[in-house]
């Protein structure tokens, strides 16, 4: 069983979680997600299964987009709703227009240096920042430049700003939250969130954990393994000759002419590399320097 499923995480659920439950479901021991979502969030998440986890790196690196509702004038310790209230500008909030919010919201379009929160999965000298957190322990973060591409403002119903925002891996919402809270005077934090994309995997194709089980008792679960390579439509697509096939299932380095002659003009930095049947088995990368093709990711070939 190898590929990716487009796990829609509900409310209540970690990612592990979500990991755990799969296992069963599945009965596959190799399986890891593709970035932490809070657990309070839903949305979309995919999971690597079998040989897709190789892909996991991947796809942690690729854009995200969320819905967000930030609630101005309330503080927490954590970001969200479910921490201490530090708090509460709820009515000095509420003297703001809507254009005061826009300038202050739209402002944070383009790159800028975010710190990560305390509550976080982000690891700082071998130790998850939440576990310092819970322990009671705040430490010095330093500032990460992330960048915000796109922000468009769903309603504004004081002091709920709803918004849709897309963003670079290693965004964290609840900051982005925090920041415009800070930036209005008001301060802010995240009332809901829900990731509605995550690279090339949307929410309208997403599958909830009961319904992952039901299609898996039905024995139908290959029809939501999305293969590896539909991954990387950006990739060019080589076919190796037949007596090359060795090297390439050696993750040997490739020479051009290995490849079969037609696929000579499509080669790029990077490639999906395949063998005469059509098979995929590689990421493979070109090396300038020496004139050749280097394996970067190995997968291996399903039997036909």
């Amino acid at each position: 069983m190898n590929g990716i499923i487009n796990v829609y995480k509900e409310r209540g659920f970690t990612s592990f979680d979500v990991v755990a439950k799969l296992r069963g479901i599945l009965h596959e021991r190799k399986i890891g997600h593709t970035g932490t979502l809070d657990p309070e969030a839903a949305g979309v998440l995919p999971v690597c299964v079998g040989n897709a986890t190789k892909v996991c790196e991947f796809l942690t690196e690729k854009d995200k987009t969320y819905e967000a509702v930030l609630h101005l004038g309330i503080t927490t310790d954590t970001g969200d709703l479910t921490g201490k209230v530090l708090s509460d500008k709820t009515e000095q909030a509420g003297l703001l227009s809507e254009k005061e919010i826009e300038d202050a919201v739209m402002g944070f379009v383009g790159s800028y240096a975010q710190v990560p929160p305390m509550y976080s999965a982000r690891k700082v000298d071998g130790k998850r920042l939440y576990e310092l957190a819970r322990a009671g322990i705040e430490i010095e973060r330093k500032a990460v430049n992330v960048s915000i591409y796109s922000i468009q403002i769903l309603d504004t119903r004081v002091p709920y700003v709803r918004f849709l925002v897309r963003c670079s891996k290693g965004t964290y919402i609840r900051t982005l939250c925090e920041d415009i809270g800070k930036k209005l005077g008001t301060g802010g934090c995240m009332e809901k969130l829900k990731r509605t994309q995550s690279g090339i995997f949307k929410e309208d194709s997403a599958h909830t954990l009961s319904e992952i089980e039901k299609i898996q008792a039905e024995g139908k679960i290959s029809e939501l393994l999305i293969p590896v390579d539909a991954l990387f439509p950006e990739y060019p697509k080589l076919h190796i000759k037949k007596e090359a096939l060795k090297l390439l299932q050696n993750g040997n380095k490739l020479l051009p002419e290995a490849f079969v002659e037609e696929d000579r003009c499509r080669m790029d930095s990077k490639a999906l590399v395949y063998d005469t049947a059509g098979r995929f088995y590689a990421i493979y990368e070109y090396d300038k320097t020496f004139g050749y093709y280097k394996v970067k990711k190995m997968f291996g070939a399903e039997k036909l």
